[in-house]
């Protein structure tokens, strides 16, 4: 009896698409956003669940169906009826932190199927990166019949990432920054990923100095109209409206909105010049896996992570 590929899409827009087009198998469509909150390595487990429940909970107003997402990986329980995994997933680092927590899921569960990659971002006929919904049907053809197999080396890879992500020492991913894999774009992900720290003289993230600037340079109507310009110049984010919109409003103090628009204030001017750091001003209490954003900023001379000072003992 011939058996089926069992797919794993990044959203249910992509998995409606797939629907949509043809593709056969069965889906698991991963919707949480690994990329934000604290995390823990065993996906299975559930102070995993519960931590992300609080997560969302807490940061968002959103109750995480967790009946829901059990249903879903329970998928993985049966996969003797598969030929094949075939993961759907971008370029950005929202997909990337996805992506390795569904292998190291995978592994597990002690799945021993081989594992296979659709991964978007350049397309021959854009000068702008592309994620998969945004592919014509032929694109999306293209880019499923040239899906990558990863090998044992790529799936440990993935696996030390995501241990990584989970544990207190961020500029342990610097090594893998350089290193070969079937991932094209990892070492994008990762690079983007310490750069979310409070920069060591502003304060600001990269994201966040980038919607300043956003601000600074262009004329911006409302908050809704910076939205749209974050969620177009974010690079290798990927990052969605409910956790731009939070940054937006975290950086209230560095602009004045009214009838004619936003402007960027004094503070506003003195962050982007790097006059000031405003990290504990910001106060952004955000966690990525295993670590608190205001732990660590990113020296961008010695190019790595050092601890706040408050921190450092």
């Amino acid at each position: 009896m011939k058996k089926n590929q069992l797919h794993i899409t990044n959203g249910s827009a992509l998995t409606n698409y797939l629907n949509d087009t043809g593709y056969s198998g069965d889906i698991i469509t991963w919707h949480e956003m690994l990329c934000e909150g604290p995390t823990h390595v065993d996906l299975l487990s559930d102070d995993f669940l519960k931590t992300r429940a609080h997560f969302f909970s807490a940061s968002y107003n959103i109750e995480l169906d967790i009946e829901a997402f059990k249903s879903e990986i329970s998928k993985l329980d049966n996969v003797d009826g598969y030929s094949e995994i075939v993961l759907w997933f971008e370029y950005d680092l929202f997909c990337h932190i996805n992506l390795i927590a569904v292998i190291s899921l995978i592994q597990q569960k002690r799945i021993k199927l081989p594992l296979f990659l659709v991964c978007s971002g350049r397309v021959s006929s854009s000068k702008n990166l592309k994620g998969l919904t945004e592919l014509s049907t032929e694109e999306l053809a293209v880019h499923y019949t040239h899906r990558i197999k990863l090998n044992n080396e790529d799936i440990e890879l993935a696996k030390t990432l995501w241990q990584i992500y989970n544990g207190k020492d961020h500029n342990l991913f610097k090594p893998y920054i350089v290193k070969s894999s079937s991932f094209d774009y990892m070492s994008n992900c990762l690079k983007a990923h310490l750069k979310r720290f409070p920069n060591s003289k502003s304060g600001l993230s990269t994201l966040e100095k980038n919607i300043l600037e956003i601000i600074d340079r262009n004329t911006i109507k409302s908050q809704h109209h910076l939205l749209g310009y974050a969620l177009n110049y974010q690079g290798f984010y990927g990052f969605g409206d409910l956790q731009l919109n939070r940054i937006i409003k975290q950086l209230a103090i560095f602009y004045t909105e009214d009838k004619k628009g936003i402007k960027l204030n004094r503070k506003g001017h003195e962050a982007l010049l790097g006059q000031h750091n405003f990290s504990t001003e910001i106060n952004d209490q955000s966690f990525f896996g295993g670590v608190r954003k205001l732990d660590f900023q990113f020296n961008k001379q010695e190019n790595k992570l050092v601890k706040t000072v408050i921190n450092a003992h």
